[in-house]
């Protein structure tokens, strides 16, 4: 078996190894969870949420070692490393105490004459092993999020973390064992070679990252004609209009390209600033980026922001900026001038750039890094139109004091979900479903559909009224076809012409 070996993005020292695993052995652990699969399926909604609430409880008693862990493979700062398992719990408590009444059976209530003698009954039936495969930005967060409503639902669960990240994933994924709970939750490792296997093994794929590998899976499940749902890529765009919190607006700013050293999904990526309060606007961005510190945490909150995971990562970064200062832009801070702990390596400063346009690669093209260029805006319509002329819908922020305002041009941007005087509060809303359009994904995000969508709807119609034969079944004959049509006009007709003449 061969291993791929795990590396600290702050100083690249070697945390551990784990299985690159092939096909046939991604295949044996999904043979092991759909054994399981229909005993798990067969517990009700609340049974299953038991024992959810078992592994929520085991991962709060080993919440700083598996804290720790995350930050060694992933760098962030103490303050973001910190943050993935609450937000599971929360994930945790809040689908268990939904799955009940959302997976159900539901009787309907008949939709006209034609259905009087039917009873109908509408059962959710789990998918029997469901795939999901995370990147590295948040890899224990994203996994659970995932899993745990499709483990509500009553699917088993695979999950492929990304091979820079996989630590974490499986240390909590072994806390299922350890509880007791039935074999229906699994972790595999490896490369893009295991991924791909778990899209041939499972019955639904979950998958969050790059808009090129969520292509290639969507591709694949079409083959098979499995479900997938997607989160791919974003540009995410932060509008500051003339009457906003020009203070508020500047640390949402920062914080939201900043935050994980730019390495999220909705991070903020380009910003549109009125012209009235742009010089404003940027004095204080660059401020407040300037005063941010990079380095190495290790659970001192010494540090804000960590390095990028991987060298390729700060390349795209690198060559981003150098592209738009090469064509006329500005850094007011960072940028490949700035001192640089780690100029090899993986480190980036974080960097604001001016004097943007909508040609350069930083305002079209996905970062996924610490930089946040600044473009000038004359209006209203003028900033709509800029966030929508982009490949990405994932989601976006507008700054305004005018509430009615914001949801006005909240309802004309063309994104899954929008932020209004706050940044990233979306990633907190479990009751809303998100979506994102374009090349942003498919499929949808939180709320009741995120347990549902993990089941395949079954339609029960039993007959109340048994006669020896339908008018509707043979043999057929003009009168009993003139009867069965009349009777059909009669209930779905509106006026009395319509329903006495052909």
């Amino acid at each position: 078996m061969s291993l791929i070996d795990v590396i600290s993005p702050t100083d690249g020292r070697a945390l551990g190894q784990v299985p690159d695993m092939s096909a046939a052995e991604v295949d044996e652990v999904v043979r092991g969870l759909r054994s399981a699969a229909s005993r798990w399926a067969a517990l009700t909604a609340s049974q299953r949420a038991r024992w959810l609430r078992k592994y929520r409880d085991w991962l709060l008693d080993h919440e700083t070692e598996l804290a720790r862990l995350l930050q060694s493979e992933t760098g962030k700062p103490w303050a973001e490393a910190n943050l993935e398992i609450p937000y599971a719990v929360q994930a945790i408590n809040y689908y268990s105490a939904l799955a009940p009444g959302q997976l159900r059976d539901q009787r309907l209530r008949r939709h006209s004459l034609l259905a009087i003698t039917k009873t109908q009954l509408l059962v959710w039936r789990p998918y029997p092993v469901v795939g999901v495969i995370t990147p590295w930005n948040f890899p224990l967060g994203l996994s659970l999020l995932d899993a745990v409503p499709a483990l509500l639902a009553g699917a088993s669960v695979v999950v492929k973390p990304s091979e820079h990240t996989p630590l974490t994933v499986r240390a909590a994924v072994r806390g299922w064992t350890e509880i007791g709970a039935p074999p229906v939750f699994a972790a595999v490792t490896g490369a893009g070679a295991t991924g791909a296997a778990v899209v041939e093994q499972v019955d639904y794929v979950q998958f969050t990252g790059s808009d090129r590998i969520g292509r290639a899976i969507a591709q694949r499940a079409a083959a098979r004609l499995i479900p997938c749902g997607l989160e791919l890529g974003g540009k995410d765009a932060l509008l500051v209009l003339e009457d906003a919190n020009i203070e508020r607006a500047a640390n949402a700013a920062v914080w939201g390209a900043m935050a994980n050293a730019g390495q999220m999904c909705v991070s903020v990526e380009r910003v549109y600033a009125h012209t009235d309060v742009y010089d404003q606007f940027v004095a204080l961005v660059s401020e407040k980026a300037r005063a941010l510190r990079v380095g190495q945490d290790d659970q001192s909150y010494r540090a804000d922001v960590g390095p990028l995971a991987t060298s390729e990562q700060r390349q795209i970064v690198a060559a981003q900026v150098e592209e738009a200062l090469s064509r006329g832009a500005v850094a007011t801070v960072g940028g490949p001038t700035a001192r640089d702990r780690d100029a090899d390596g993986r480190y980036y400063p974080p960097t604001v750039l001016v004097d943007v346009d909508h040609s350069m690669d930083c305002m079209r093209e996905e970062t996924f890094g610490p930089l946040l260029p600044v473009m000038r805006i004359d209006t209203e319509d003028e900033a709509v139109a800029l966030v929508n002329d982009s490949r990405y819908g994932l989601s976006a922020t507008v700054f305004t004091a005018d509430r009615r305002r914001a949801e006005r041009v909240a309802r004309r941007l063309d994104v899954g979900a929008v932020n209004i005087n706050d940044v990233f509060a979306n990633l907190f809303t479990l009751a809303l479903q998100q979506a994102g359009c374009r090349e942003s994904g498919l499929g949808v995000r939180n709320g009741a559909g995120a347990l549902r969508k993990y089941c395949r709807p079954q339609a029960i119609v039993t007959a109340r009224i048994q006669p020896r034969s339908e008018p509707t079944w043979y043999p057929y004959s003009a009168l009993r076809g003139a009867i069965v049509h009349r009777i059909g006009r009669l209930i779905g007709g509106r006026g009395l012409a319509r329903r006495l003449w052909r």
